[in-house]
């Protein structure tokens, strides 16, 4: 900035008596900090309102494809998801002979499905509207605003009906999970029992993949309490890993811990931390690999819609096999056959062990933004700073994804296999879809 200030200072002398530089608007627009402060806003939202993984990662879908429909306009390499997301059709284009702001018409179409999909939504409507005030004394001219603000929310009104008959709606009115009486099948843990979530998640559309049941992993162990069998041997390979657990372990699982909602015990008095889920995690990967790549509007856009249908068919995916083994979780299975005082490291997510979450998703995500930055993209991870944990350094995605996936075997919450055949249908999700869908012409 100092080498700026002399060519800057010569720049002003240079100008005439009471001449004004106008701000150059177009440039001003195209700045992916207006993107990535939307996203991030979305994000901190969730995490205020508390919204389960699998919910998260839908909504992170739909807002980052609604962004990604208008700014992809902005560079003629690039083409619409239309046809090639499972639903998605005759996405609006923009009207010939107006001009338009593209990236303005994303931010304001990602706030517009924000909105309606979010509890909180006075709070994005307050960012929405300070945020299409900064474009609007930009320098822009009035029918640009107006044509890019218009174009945004047809964008955002095409995805909503699309995003409506997805399924979700008609999971709400189903049948809440019944807890089996069986000795291998879930059980709520402690310390608040929560009912499973979302037990009928599998059953949603897909984004990308062909079913939920594309990718469906190796059965689980078969469940035994008998002391010399591999489901025990499994069981009692977490409860010692907690036991011998490493200072750099325990970082590494408490980093990774992503629980959007853990319950606190003091005494008599409950209370609840939140956090972000482990999408939002992804996605604030995805947000520092675009700084670090200095990847411009379109190409930000591209990077969080990739990434999120990715994570949000991993979810699917995952859930499926979730609620159609009903795996037993360590907690319970130790406390109940091997150690009553034993304790995981990390509170025990409420839905069933197999497949970990983290590792489907993780792999997944892993994938994309390998094909999207590059194979050695080491960069620093700062997402949970402000949660009090600090940075940690990767040199790769994929190094990340292992390492978000182990996490959930110091933390005392999954069975080794659920981790590495996790790793296995999340990287066969991530594969198909950075094969699939196709963002260039």
């Amino acid at each position: 900035m100092k080498n700026l200030l002399p060519l800057l200072l010569l720049f002003c002398l240079a100008l005439p008596a009471g001449a004004q530089v106008k701000p150059d608007w177009k440039k001003l627009a195209e700045n992916p900090e207006y993107l990535h402060r939307s996203v991030k806003e979305v994000t901190d939202v969730m995490v205020h309102d508390i919204y389960s993984p699998p919910v998260a990662a839908r909504i992170y879908a739909y807002v980052t494809v609604a962004a990604y429909e208008a700014a992809y306009h902005g560079d003629a390499a690039y083409i619409s998801f239309d046809g090639q997301l499972h639903g998605l059709t005759n996405v609006p284009q923009p009207e010939a002979g107006k001009q338009y702001s593209f990236p303005l018409a994303a931010v304001n179409a990602l706030l517009q499905v924000a909105k309606t999909m979010i509890i909180s939504e006075e709070r994005i409507g307050a960012f929405q509207s300070a945020i299409l005030q900064e474009y609007n004394t930009s320098g822009m001219p009035a029918d640009v605003f107006d044509n890019s603000v218009a174009y945004g929310k047809k964008i955002a009104e095409h995805i909503m009906a699309w995003a409506a008959k997805d399924r979700y709606k008609e999971t709400r009115s189903l049948s809440k999970y019944s807890v089996g009486t069986d000795a291998a099948s879930w059980k709520p843990t402690p310390p608040s029992y929560m009912k499973a979530i979302e037990p009928h998640w599998g059953e949603l559309r897909t984004f990308l993949i062909d079913s939920a049941q594309q990718f469906r992993p190796l059965p689980p162990t078969t469940f035994s309490i008998d002391s010399t069998s591999q489901f025990y041997k499994e069981a009692r390979d977490v409860q010692n890993a907690r036991i011998n657990l490493t200072p750099e372990q325990n970082e590494i699982a408490n980093f990774w811990d992503c629980n959007p909602f853990k319950m606190n015990i003091n005494g008599h008095v409950m209370y609840a931390t939140k956090k972000i889920s482990p999408g939002g995690h992804w996605i604030n990967i995805t947000r520092l690999a675009c700084k670090q790549n200095n990847a411009g509007f379109v190409q930000s856009s591209e990077a969080y819609a990739c990434l999120s249908v990715t994570l949000a068919d991993g979810f699917i995916s995952c859930w499926d096999e979730k609620f159609r083994s009903k795996c037993i979780r360590p907690e319970t299975y130790i406390n109940q056959y091997i150690s009553q005082s034993w304790l995981p490291l990390l509170q025990t997510p409420p839905f069933p062990e197999y497949t970990s979450g983290h590792s489907v998703v993780s792999a997944a995500c892993s994938v994309i933004l390998t094909k999207l930055f590059g194979d050695h993209f080491a960069y620093s991870d700062s997402t949970e700073v402000e949660f009090g944990i600090p940075v940690r350094h990767f040199k790769s995605f994929k190094q990340a994804a292992d390492e978000a996936a182990i996490s959930r075997f110091y933390g005392g919450i999954h069975y080794m296999p659920s981790i590495t055949n996790g790793l296995d249908e999340g990287d066969k999700i991530g594969v198909f879809v950075a094969n699939k869908l196709r963002t260039k012409k």
